[in-house]
């Protein structure tokens, strides 16, 4: 059966200038993700604002995180917002 709506994840994440990251998805796609309106207009985002904190994030298997899980983005949003690289 195919699905409408396959599944999309990160397989990959490298930190990029300004509050981007450059992510690779699981049907090989490349996108450039800018952060910076997330940290600007939600609170929860707040702490990327510092770049170490920002620069340190890991992959769960779906998405990008950071603060041990206590941030993340949804993949899907990261892959439908994120720009063609």
């Amino acid at each position: 059966m195919k699905l409408d709506n396959p599944l999309i994840w990160v397989t990959s994440a490298k930190p990029v200038a300004d509050y981007k990251l450059s992510l690779t998805f699981n049907d090989g796609s490349v996108k450039i993700f800018d952060c910076m309106p997330l940290i600007e207009r939600y609170k929860v985002f707040a702490p990327l604002r510092n770049e170490a904190v920002f620069a340190n994030f890991a992959l769960d298997g779906w998405t990008v995180t950071w603060l041990d899980g206590q941030i993340d983005i949804a993949p899907e949003y990261l892959f439908s917002e994120g720009i063609a690289a």
